[in-house]
């Protein structure tokens, strides 16, 4: 439920009303409320090397953070 504040922006706006930065845009800034903060599914990661006899099977779980933008600031 936290707000953060998002300040290196690539572009802001849209259509005609662009604004592409170089590379950020100058005091832009997004805000967004953190939503969840969780883990993916596991992967499963293989390795295997053919009449080595070699096999590793291991498992992987990503860590993320699901934002909601509620405000876009322009320069």
């Amino acid at each position: 439920g936290e707000t953060i504040v998002f300040g290196d922006v690539l572009a802001v706006g849209e259509g005609s009303d662009l604004i592409v930065g170089k590379p950020n845009v100058d005091g832009a800034r997004v805000h967004a409320d953190i939503v969840k903060q969780g883990r993916a599914k596991k992967i499963l990661v293989f390795k295997f090397k053919r009449r080595k006899n070699y096999k590793r099977t291991r498992g992987h779980r990503q860590h993320f953070t699901r934002v909601k933008i509620t405000a876009i600031a322009p320069a």
